[in-house]
């Protein structure tokens, strides 16, 4: 049975296996330890990671809250999984988990960013009931020519849906707030 349970700081040493995957953003912009370890210490609530009876850590999600007023949300900063524990409802479990914590901060919105060219992503986040928000533009320093859905979903604070409503014009990264 798998066990979602918090990240913990040894989990760094063990989640290599989860990171191998070219579409996860952590290669391309290379988190070094100092970034997982400051989500640890400001967020922890929100990393958590799904790990087989095994051992075997089969992926994990880290997220944030922030914004003001209501633009307060919470945040997707990275959600991978393994390619060997990939078409097992982890990452909808991982989700619904950061969605939850979302909703107890009384959030308005749980967003994330994904490379317009990763359908499967897309798709899935869809499934999920998020919706493109904005496109950006150039938002992937190591790929100037691809840009990023802001993918959003709105929470039950956000009673008459305000955060979703999609905007009709791209913007640049310089641009979010």
């Amino acid at each position: 049975m798998t066990t979602v349970r918090p990240f913990t700081c040894d989990d760094m040493f063990r989640f290599n296996n989860v990171n191998l995957d070219p579409l996860t953003e952590t290669l391309d912009v290379q988190y070094g330890l100092a970034f997982y370890l400051q989500y640890l210490s400001h967020w922890p609530e929100y990393f958590q990671v799904a790990e087989a009876p095994n051992g075997d850590l089969m992926g994990y999600i880290m997220g944030k809250s922030e914004g003001h007023g209501e633009n307060w949300h919470g945040h997707v900063t990275a959600l991978s999984v393994s390619m060997d524990y990939r078409r097992l409802g982890l990452a909808a479990t991982l989700m619904a988990g950061l969605e939850a914590v979302s909703e107890k901060k009384w959030a308005y919105f749980v967003d994330l960013f994904v490379r317009v060219s990763n359908k499967v992503a897309v798709d899935m986040y869809t499934r999920l009931g998020y919706c493109v928000y904005r496109r950006v533009l150039e938002y992937y320093s190591g790929d100037p020519d691809e840009d990023a859905f802001d993918m959003r979903k709105a929470l039950s604070r956000d009673t008459a849906k305000k955060s979703v409503v999609p905007l009709t014009h791209p913007v640049r990264p310089e641009d979010l707030e």
